[in-house]
């Protein structure tokens, strides 16, 4: 059966012009919600001036003050549970989701209607069947379904598109790698170091995933999602098409994706977000090609309204030509490249974890890897990269050593790595979103 190419052919290939008018109309009508509704962002207002009869032009968004993650925390330890956010009472709900606590003390919660529940799906419908998936598509979740949001949006929106849904749930990884082939699943959603994870089970048992029916591999929940190292071990491994999407607890939703033309980076739903990327330190706009902190407005969940949202998410935009699949939304290359506070200064150089992963992918005989930090003598810091070689590599370790070292250093103005060979099963497997990063230097545990 011949399909559509885009779930919603009006609005993502709509002409900028329009498209800018559309998010311009959009967003004096979430800023008008959120004054009359939401007590967080009648005093964020107030206090910076604004109204939304203020908004011109898409340029009067800068009018706008920014939302943090300090400010939503601070609100939520004033007025527990969900702080002065929500534009309507709990009993109004139907979801709750809080976030995976792998930054920040405390976890924020949200709340959704079924409005907005069924926007989330719909968001996700837009990246879905733009990556391939189709009503005839077996879609598997290698997920645990708890309180994280994860792939919940995901698992309703396969259920909108008429594709079957099967749920991974409370499995051993063997579980599921028998129920993905038994059942002929063609799309696996996963974080991408699970999907590894999977692979590895699966040759452990015999099984050959590259020859199963698994056709599409849908990442998400980290940065290396868009780590070409990583697709490449991906997609070799499964002998199928990876792809990456992101999105956050704060919206609910994904906000990115990647379709099938695979262009290098991930697609804005611009219809529904507007996507800033300012510097970090001085908070102005940076153009196309730079570097720089993701800020996002949100126009689909009205429980929460998300407006002008500081994520320290490290993004480099570029325009929606990138790309020839028609969409016309701009594109973040290399997807999420990691977090501005994930940054460590190791002996005056900065270090981020999404770029030593990047290094440490390209070295096929590793299995799993941790970035450890520590202080020799109280006085020296220092950076480990603590590794486990695949199964029969064990001859690759001198060399491999060796270079390892080498691309590290060249790629940090000549910081020494040390790399030490662990024993197989050592360092932690991980389902979720995976925490490589140790810092076991004394300043970090306070």
């Amino acid at each position: 059966m011949a399909y559509p190419a885009y779930w919603n052919p009006k609005n993502e290939t709509m002409p900028r012009e329009e498209l800018h008018a559309l998010q311009l109309y959009k967003l004096r009508r979430m800023c008008e919600w959120a004054q009359a509704k939401s007590p967080f962002h009648q005093q964020r207002f107030q206090a910076a001036g604004f109204s939304p009869d203020q908004l011109k032009t898409l340029d009067d968004l800068r009018r706008i003050p920014y939302m943090t993650r300090e400010a939503w925390m601070d609100s939520q330890a004033e007025q527990p549970l969900f702080g002065a956010l929500p534009t309507t009472g709990q009993e109004h709900a139907i979801r709750y989701h809080l976030t995976s606590g792998t930054s920040g003390r405390v976890p924020i919660r949200v709340l959704d209607s079924m409005k907005d529940w069924e926007w989330i799906a719909e968001m996700w419908c837009y990246g879905f069947w733009g990556f391939g998936v189709r009503p005839e598509d077996v879609v598997y979740f290698a997920f645990g379904y708890g309180s994280f949001i994860g792939f919940w949006g995901a698992h309703y929106c396969c259920e909108k598109l008429g594709a079957l849904v099967i749920p991974g749930g409370a499995q051993t990884t063997e579980a599921r790698v028998k129920q993905i082939v038994e059942m002929g699943v063609t799309t696996v959603c996963s974080t991408p170091t699970y999907a590894l994870r999977l692979w590895q089970q699966a040759a452990e048992m015999g099984i050959n995933l590259a020859a199963s029916t698994v056709n599409k591999v849908i990442l998400s929940g980290e940065p290396s999602g868009s780590i070409p190292a990583v697709k490449r071990q991906l997609e070799e491994a499964w002998g199928a098409k990876v792809g990456d999407t992101a999105g956050m607890t704060e919206l609910g939703t994904i906000m990115i994706f990647e379709c099938s033309h695979q262009p290098g980076g991930t697609h804005i739903i611009e219809d529904h977000f507007i996507e800033e990327v300012i510097h970090p330190e001085t908070s102005e706009p940076v153009p196309y090609g730079e570097l720089g902190e993701r800020v996002v407005t949100s126009f689909g969940r009205g429980f929460i309204p998300v407006l002008r949202y500081r994520t320290k998410d490290m993004v480099l935009k570029v325009p929606h030509t990138r790309c020839d699949c028609g969409r016309t939304g701009d594109l973040y290359d290399g997807g999420i490249r990691g977090r501005w506070d994930d940054m460590k200064l190791i002996r005056g150089t900065n270090v981020y974890p999404r770029a030593v992963e990047a290094i440490v992918r390209d070295f096929d005989a590793i299995d799993e890897f941790q970035i450890y930090l520590w202080r020799a003598d109280d006085i020296r810091d220092e950076i480990t990269i603590r590794l486990e070689l695949k199964p029969g590599r064990e001859a690759d370790w001198p060399e491999l050593r060796e270079k390892l070292a080498k691309a590290l250093a060249d790629a940090h103005e000549g910081l020494r790595f040390n790399i030490e060979l662990m024993e197989p099963g050592t360092l932690p497997r991980f389902e979720l979103k995976a925490k490589r990063l140790v810092d076991a230097r004394p300043a970090a545990r306070y």
